[in-house]
């Protein structure tokens, strides 16, 4: 039961996805919940309520994004993304795949790599190409 209704969840809609976000957690989902991290939270809580294993960690971590007082840190990269950084009036752009990425027809195990590629210096590859704050990577 719990693997079709987790397969359900794929082709539901955000406005498909809010009743059944609230038949499980008895609130209102988050104002700025993406589709997408509410297909995974949804996922989770079936996976967990099956299992009946909840780690004190991941309670906590639901109930928080739940109420909508937490935020990713940073945002998930999905494959076939798109991530376009302009560097020296050159635009850049990389391919987000399964394992690793794609940048000039070539595949590269991370974005750090890529960064040093167009640079020929060291970078954090998050950092270059505004995935993550500069307080974050510090």
């Amino acid at each position: 039961m719990t693997t079709q209704a987790i397969e359900a969840l794929k082709d539901m809609s955000h406005a498909e996805l809010c009743p059944l976000w609230i038949e499980t957690f008895k609130t209102q989902p988050p104002k700025r919940l993406s589709a997408s991290l509410m297909r995974r939270i949804l996922a989770y809580e079936l996976q967990a309520r099956a299992s009946r294993r909840f780690s004190k960690r991941d309670v906590k971590k639901l109930i928080k994004l739940a109420q909508g007082d937490a935020r990713p840190s940073a945002p998930g990269l999905v494959a076939g993304g798109r991530l376009i950084r302009e560097w020296n009036g050159v635009a850049h752009e990389v391919e987000v795949l399964e394992k690793g990425f794609s940048w000039r027809g070539q595949t590269y195990r991370s974005l750090s790599a890529i960064a040093q590629a167009i640079t020929g210096t060291r970078w954090s590859g998050p950092r270059f190409f505004g995935i993550c704050s500069r307080e974050a990577s510090a």
